[in-house]
């Protein structure tokens, strides 16, 4: 059959056998007994074989049920704001965690493809990218590295256990060095800002957030079944809530405020943030934001038209009522 046995006993299969019973069976479309024929072997070896192609990667299988509109919707956002769309299909029927899983896997699978050796990652936590990471599959790659984009601490809780552990398993799902970022989610004053973004060890974290290759993000959002860990988690209080409100917010990315038409600039909170703002985020390659949930319209509206997404993944739901809140034009960005 053309295997060979590595140490300890286990059976590997070579990837030309791999390769020759997954296209038999996935582009010839012929049966396992047929393979086991050509191959000179048995059904269940052709079995582990195709197994293998798929927990390999080798295979990705997609279901598309004829009545999603998962496409039309995905190219629509494409040529609208110019980035790559990736649509997941859902029924309408899909509660929020049902739909957040579904998203999670899919840009969880895309992380997996795209990054790789002496790459440098940007995540910010948040609820959704939590659980992106938990569909993280291992892929060990060599002198790469991750990235906290975003402070964490807060004035209810340290939150620096919560970071920790998020970026810590995108770090463990890549063999990647991790780099965490031990500020607070937002200083009570812009001038201690000012004064930590001058320490060598801040400029250090902020020197390897620039040489970021990929930065994996959501947007935050007020209210919904799935909250937002920046307004639920004590990061804010209700004067800033009130503030926010009068500045005309409708969410944030990695914690900086935007408002619909994508502006930030001169939202008074954001002085005291610590991610990176719109303008820092563009200067990274590749920047996939992951997003599911109907109160997530508004704010990906708003980091769509502010022109930090690249890659966007969203569930079907979603995307049908970001197309219908789009229309037909785009305002520009004004910051």
């Amino acid at each position: 059959m053309g295997m060979t046995r590595g140490g300890g006993g286990v059976l590997v299969e070579r990837e030309q056998d791999v390769l020759r019973a997954a296209s038999m069976y996935y582009l010839q479309d012929l049966k396992m007994e047929v393979i086991a024929r050509h191959l000179g072997t048995s059904r269940s070896t052709v079995s582990r074989l195709l197994r293998h192609a798929r927990d390999t990667g080798l295979v990705e299988i997609t279901l598309r049920p004829s009545s999603t509109r998962a496409p039309g919707l995905g190219r629509s956002i494409s040529s609208t704001f110019g980035i790559d769309t990736y649509v997941v299909p859902v029924p309408d029927s899909a509660g929020s965690v049902e739909r957040l899983d579904q998203v999670a896997m899919t840009a969880a699978r895309l992380i997996g493809s795209w990054f790789d050796s002496d790459m440098v990652m940007g995540v910010a936590w948040g609820t959704t990218i939590a659980a992106v990471s938990r569909y993280l599959a291992p892929k060990p790659t060599r002198g790469s590295a991750v990235v906290q984009l975003n402070g964490a601490a807060n004035m209810r809780t340290s939150g620096v256990e919560y970071a920790s552990d998020l970026i810590s398993s995108f770090g463990s799902a890549f063999d990647a060095a991790v780099h965490h970022f031990s500020v607070p989610a937002f200083f009570d004053y812009p001038d201690t800002k000012d004064a930590m973004w001058r320490e060598r060890s801040v400029r250090r974290v902020l020197d390897m957030q620039r040489r970021a290759d990929l930065a994996v993000f959501s947007v935050g959002a007020v209210a919904g079944a799935v909250p937002s860990h920046v307004y639920s988690a004590g990061y804010l209080d209700e004067s800033d809530v009130r503030r926010l409100h009068d500045d005309g917010v409708v969410g944030d990315v990695c914690t900086v405020f935007l408002r619909a038409d994508g502006s930030w600039a001169d939202v008074s909170l954001n002085g005291r943030a610590t991610g990176p703002t719109p303008a820092q985020l563009e200067r990274v390659p590749r920047r996939m934001c992951v997003v599911a949930g109907d109160n997530k319209v508004a704010p990906l509206l708003a980091a769509l038209r502010a022109q930090v997404v690249t890659d966007l993944v969203v569930d079907e739901v979603t995307a049908t009522a970001l197309v219908e809140a789009v229309g037909a034009r785009t305002p520009a960005r004004a910051r």
